[in-house]
């Protein structure tokens, strides 16, 4: 199985921290390339409580780039949504988005306290996270991204009883040329008839990209769902 590549990071500003943000990045992308991308989008995307990791997806063949190797969470047979997920590969990523968790889980951060979220590909690893293999999640945001019209996530949403799902933000540009604005406006449409409450954000003339209109969401919904801890402010009153 292939192993994660560097993990990039931007450090909590404060003295603590209570909470973490893990971003994916899109296919044939990096964590360092993703973080650089944000910092450019919001010149602070940064807390002081909140540590926000940048993983790099494994080395791997990339069945729609030729069967080259690429940075990509998992394959894929095409990019279309009515293609059949390749279960098998998502299986191969998942231990190690747990093992990201865990690390985190085992460092004082609970689940409750950490979000996932990501561009594209990364958007699509972070809905399995949060309404596949972590439901105790503190939230989920996606940014042009989608899930194929069977995804095992719909799935096992329908056989699960629904309620303290993480909460969904969604943004995607109305421009977008590679996952067409239908297809993410259908991703949200039945994720959320399925149960999960959340917000879908269209950004007018954006294609398939981020922009600072919606990476100043994404800020906004962290701090909401990740606030300070009461007993961390008024250490910070008293010093």
């Amino acid at each position: 199985m292939s192993k994660l590549g560097a993990l990039h990071l931007t450090k909590h500003t404060g003295a603590k921290h209570t909470a973490t943000v893990i971003f994916f990045h899109g296919s044939g992308s990096s964590g360092s390339d993703m973080m650089e991308w944000v910092r450019l989008m919001v010149n602070k995307f940064a807390f002081p409580h909140i540590k926000v990791l940048y993983p790099t997806a494994p080395l791997q063949p990339y069945t729609p780039a030729g069967g080259q190797m690429s940075n990509v969470w998992f394959d894929r047979a095409h990019i279309d949504p009515d293609v059949p997920e390749k279960l098998d590969s998502i299986a191969s990523i998942e231990k190690q988005v747990r093992n990201l968790i865990d690390k985190e889980n085992e460092a004082g951060i609970p689940s409750n306290r950490i979000i996932v979220g990501g561009f594209s590909m990364g958007g699509t690893l972070a809905f399995h996270t949060g309404y596949r293999w972590d439901r105790n999640l503190a939230g989920v945001f996606v940014f042009s991204s989608f899930l194929n019209n069977n995804s095992v996530v719909y799935e096992e949403l329908k056989t699960t009883p629904s309620g303290n799902l993480p909460p969904l933000l969604q943004i995607h540009g109305n421009s977008d040329d590679l996952v067409y604005f239908d297809w993410g406006q259908a991703t949200f449409n039945k994720i959320k008839d399925l149960g999960v409450s959340g917000d879908f954000h269209v950004m007018e003339r954006l294609g398939h990209s981020i922009n600072k209109r919606g990476m100043n969401l994404i800020k906004s919904f962290i701090e909401k769902h990740l606030p300070e801890e009461m007993e961390e402010m008024g250490k910070s009153c008293n010093n």
